[in-house]
């Protein structure tokens, strides 16, 4: 490895009598996975962090770890959407990785075997990533989620267009920052806490970090920002905590099936037993329709397209309910997953058509598509219940 790119990776930074050196990597890169090596073996640190939490840092040392995920908790917690971008999310890293024939994460499983040969102490810098996805959750809203979810999607067929070469110019510090700053653009929300909040989070977890001499592990699209907030105080207890959901959503979560309800009841007074009949007619149409698509779009079993059907008309109308959620479970006792789907699930994650494939990720599609055709559903209704006052 050259010393120029060597120059670009390693960041030397001190706080009081602490000498850090800040390795910035690409997570999918052979030559960050050597520079890490090289770096600890010859610093010989008293400590080591890397851009883990206690979560991602099991998950990519176990190999058998989505065995014990229970997909009817993930939906009565309200987590399959959130859990498909995830999934979506590591699929791209994945694909990127298995071409260049490395695994993602290697550099911090790197980091962590090169420190433990070193006698070196293992400092995980990163929040939690349960927190980083639900705040970035409850900052966007359902058109945000909507966008990250296709966005994703389409992202899974670009794959075979990205070269290493490509991969390692993402160390250059200038064109991270501008392929940050259109992130930023049209999705600041997202930004915000998978970028610049986890970049203070890691700076004063790296600041803070025991020992003397400490190699620092990270993604070379944190390195700006660590500089940039390195000599700025940091609230960390703010940044672990979860935000209040907003009033407003608060507001039209229990707004919505209200004006609906006095929609028909003002219906059936004003233009009588007919015109509310239509109304009602039109709402169950619309709302029942549309969510069973979703679900048949998510290749649903047949009794799941039926729940569908059937519930969202009532689950629009109730804020504590939604039909994904109800359909999901159909879906999850009608298509019990086996063990064997959740050992193929890191496989299946690779591609769009294992997605719909693997019980797992089906469960989430039949949630997310029924969700989305239910609400579909209805903005489609209110017009045409409204033409009938």
């Amino acid at each position: 490895m050259n010393d120029k790119l060597n120059s670009q990776m390693l960041h030397h930074l001190e706080h009081g009598d602490k000498r850090i050196i800040l390795v910035g990597t690409a997570h999918v890169s052979r030559d960050s996975v050597e520079l890490v090596e090289a770096i600890i073996k010859e610093v010989q640190p008293d400590t080591v962090c890397v851009e883990l939490c206690e979560s991602r840092a099991q998950s990519i040392r176990q190999k058998d770890h989505w065995q014990e995920m229970d997909i009817i908790k993930v939906i009565k917690e309200k987590k399959a959407f959130l859990l498909l971008s995830n999934l979506m999310l590591a699929s791209f890293q994945k694909r990127i990785a298995n071409r260049l024939e490395v695994a993602p994460g290697q550099e911090m499983i790197q980091a962590m075997d090169s420190a433990e040969a070193a006698g070196a102490a293992v400092h995980l810098a990163d929040r939690d990533i349960r927190i980083t996805l639900s705040r970035t959750w409850r900052s966007m809203g359902l058109w945000g989620k909507v966008k990250l979810l296709f966005q994703l999607v389409l992202s899974l067929g670009e794959v075979d267009e990205i070269s290493e070469a490509d991969v390692e110019k993402m160390k250059q510090q200038d064109m991270l920052a501008s392929i940050l700053d259109e992130v930023g653009k049209s999705m600041p929300q997202v930004r915000n806490c998978l970028i610049d909040e986890r970049d203070r989070y890691l700076t004063e977890k790296i600041r803070t970090a025991p020992g003397q001499t400490i190699v620092a592990v990270v993604g070379a699209g944190h390195v700006p920002g660590i500089k940039r907030y390195w000599d700025q105080p940091v609230d960390i207890h703010a940044l672990e905590s979860l935000p209040a959901k907003s009033p407003l959503s608060g507001f039209f979560k229990w707004f919505i099936p209200l004006f609906i309800c006095i929609l028909i009841v003002y219906g059936f007074f004003r233009g009588g037993a007919g015109a509310g009949a239509d109304m009602v007619t039109w709402w169950i149409l619309a709302n029942g329709i549309l969510a069973g698509l979703g679900a048949v779009i998510a290749l649903g079993h047949p009794l799941t397209v039926l729940s569908s059907i059937l519930a969202a008309p009532l689950t629009s109308l109730n804020p504590m309910i939604a039909a994904g959620w109800v359909s999901g479970l159909v879906e999850a006792f009608s298509r019990k997953p086996k063990v064997k789907d959740f050992e193929s699930l890191p496989l299946d994650i690779l591609s769009v058509k294992g997605f719909w494939r693997n019980k797992v990720t089906r469960i989430l599609l039949v949630v997310v598509f029924t969700n989305l055709g239910s609400a579909a559903g209805t903005f489609v209704a209110i017009p045409m219940m409204i033409k009938y006052l």
